[in-house]
């Protein structure tokens, strides 16, 4: 049973874990941590810096960013309605409190989530406020410490949410250039894009007692493997065993073990040049979101027309469509295939090696499903492990070493959400290659070729350009999933994945895409050798103007591309309609 901490006023309140009564002023001097067994209420974002923080330091960032809704998503009730009462519920603005402050009077910048509000989910705006918090790190020249509690990304928001997980990872990346201690603390719950994400990509992990991190949740396994779940399944002990975290740290301890970790990190810090924050400029060769001034003309509904969007999405899964390995074969020359993690494991799911397009080599990596069940079977449905992720990132990192451009190409529903996945960190393999993306220093062009499916897909989508045939889907949620949690019944999948803004039209609209990729009538697979034609040049004309740039500026530009799915941005981007 989850605990939670009482609302102030009550005199007694009943623990979580024991159901032992507790006088409130008892449970608050043991910082709402049950003195019989020792179970950790959750904690909201004031608490949690009234804690950890020295008293009278916190300073909180002076901007608040735009308000946005970035897709009019309506389930039962608008959006915007649901964003007000979790403000009336909570106090907060957001899901998120950032800030300035000192721990054993060391400086440093905090962001601190609030599991109150809409679960934690982390959107445009807790995004950019999170970045924000790392961008100010990086200008003071400060550790920054994350404090996490959240469900994962925020469903009404789309794919824009999902942009959030390469967004904050990008400013990660950006400290670690600058030698700036980057901690992550989570707390209880810590699940989906978040643990996938900023959560694990830090230099350092605590993990507080009681706390419990996973990419998917436990109800979404036990549904998808049909078989009870391990004794402690993804708390924090758990996580320890398995090293995905470095430390477990009770409550009455956090405090102290933050100021060692930021006395040491300032200790060690020898006087450098500070680097400069990245401006925000727009840059040749990064297609700006439509609606933007300058922007290039986004595909509208008519060019070409994408049809119903439940309608897309049963063409993306159809089994009959082209794989990774029948566009190797058709649209690339000479593929050598390259196998295995170098850790223990090859996940079929992701195949790469060695190619040639156009007769220039390239790195490609890619999902793989299958046609018949079998197959299908066989390689996990393009469910990546993190065997497959840890894969990929090796192929990523060997072609930045032979200077050669990266081709991905994605489809998949998401990564496994099975036992074993979780056990071996599937959560922070996904991270890391975010992270790793962010800074590659050779050109990246992604192609959704199918299914893009929520951080699964990501994790080979942070690219220069992103291309999307016209007949795939890319979603932070699958319009089922989406459905269960905000629908009454999963019937309701047809309107979620037409509230989700899933298909090619929208996205390049939303700008998350900058070109479609038509197919032949009237899908893919009716004419693989088609699309695999069509791919091949698309990508090939994407790649071109990329060869020249200069290592630092495709990393520079990348950042930016993905920085301006930020609320601020997207917030002036509605005003100006």
């Amino acid at each position: 049973m989850t605990a939670t901490a009482p609302r102030e006023g009550q005199l007694w309140s009943r623990c979580g874990g024991c159901a032992t009564l507790l006088y409130r002023k008892r449970l608050r001097r043991n910082l709402d941590v049950c003195p019989e067994c020792g179970t950790h209420a959750r904690l909201d974002a004031p608490e949690r810096l009234l804690q950890l923080v020295d008293p009278g330091s916190f300073t909180a960032l002076p901007d608040r960013p735009a308000e946005v809704d970035p897709i009019g998503f309506v389930d039962l009730l608008p959006y915007p309605h649901r964003l007000t009462a979790a403000r009336a519920g909570t106090g907060l603005a957001e899901a998120v409190v950032c800030g300035t402050a000192t721990i054993g009077r060391h400086p440093c910048a905090l962001a601190v989530m609030d599991f109150r509000f809409l679960g934690g989910s982390l959107g445009c705006a807790v995004g950019e406020l999170i970045t924000r918090a790392a961008e100010r790190a990086l200008e003071d020249g400060t550790p920054l410490i994350l404090v996490t509690a959240s469900g994962g990304a925020r469903m009404q928001e789309g794919v824009l949410s999902l942009m959030q997980m390469a967004t904050v990872s990008q400013a990660i990346a950006a400290l670690r250039e600058a030698g700036l201690l980057t901690v992550s603390v989570l707390t209880d719950p810590t699940y989906g894009g978040v643990a996938a994400s900023f959560a694990t990509n830090t230099d350092v992990v605590i993990a507080e007692s009681g706390a419990r991190m996973g990419f998917a949740g436990p109800r979404v396994i036990r549904q998808v493997t049909g078989r009870p779940l391990p004794e402690g399944f993804q708390t924090a002990d758990f996580l320890l065993r398995h090293g995905q975290v470095d430390m477990v740290v009770p409550r009455h301890a956090l405090r102290g073990r933050l100021a060692a970790l930021l006395a040491a990190a300032r200790a060690g810090r020898r006087p450098a040049a500070r680097p400069a924050v990245p401006r925000q400029e727009p840059s040749p060769g990064v297609a700006r979101p439509a609606g933007e001034a300058g922007a290039a003309t986004a595909p509208g509904p008519a060019d070409p027309p994408g049809g119903d969007a439940w309608e897309t999405v049963r063409l993306a899964r159809h089994p009959g469509r082209p794989t990774t390995l029948d566009y190797l074969e058709s649209a690339f020359d000479g593929f050598v295939e390259l196998h295995g993690d170098r850790l223990g494991a090859d996940c079929p799911a992701v195949v790469g090696g060695l190619a040639r397009l156009d007769g220039r080599p390239v790195m490609v990596i890619g999902h793989q499903k299958g046609h018949t069940t079998a197959e299908l079977v066989a390689r996990n449905f393009g469910m990546a492990s993190p065997a497959g992720h840890r894969k990929a990132l090796r192929l990523m990192r060997l072609a930045a070493r032979l200077g050669l451009p990266v081709v991905t190409l994605v489809d998949t529903p998401g990564a496994d959400p099975g036992v074993g996945a979780e056990e071996q960190g599937q959560a922070a393999a996904i991270a890391e290659n975010i992270l790793a993306l962010a800074v590659l220093p050779t050109p990246v062009v992604a192609v959704i070729t199918g299914e893009g499916g929520s951080g699964g897909a990501l994790a080979l989508a942070v690219a220069d350009r992103v291309l999307m045939l016209q007949h795939a889907v890319y979603s932070v949620i699958s319009p089922e999933g989406c459905a269960a949690i905000l629908w009454p019944d999963r019937g309701a999948a047809p309107q979620a994945a037409r509230a989700l803004r899933l298909t090619a039209p929208d996205l390049c609209r939303l700008g998350v895409v900058d070109d479609l990729v038509p197919e032949p009538a009237p899908a893919a697979h009716h004419d693989p050798e088609a699309a695999a034609r069509a791919l091949g040049a698309a990508v090939s004309a994407a790649l071109l103007p990329l060869l020249d740039v200069p290592p630092a500026t495709l990393v520079r530009r990348r950042r930016q591309r993905f920085r301006r799915f930020g609320a601020a941005r997207l917030g002036a981007r509605a005003g100006a309609r």
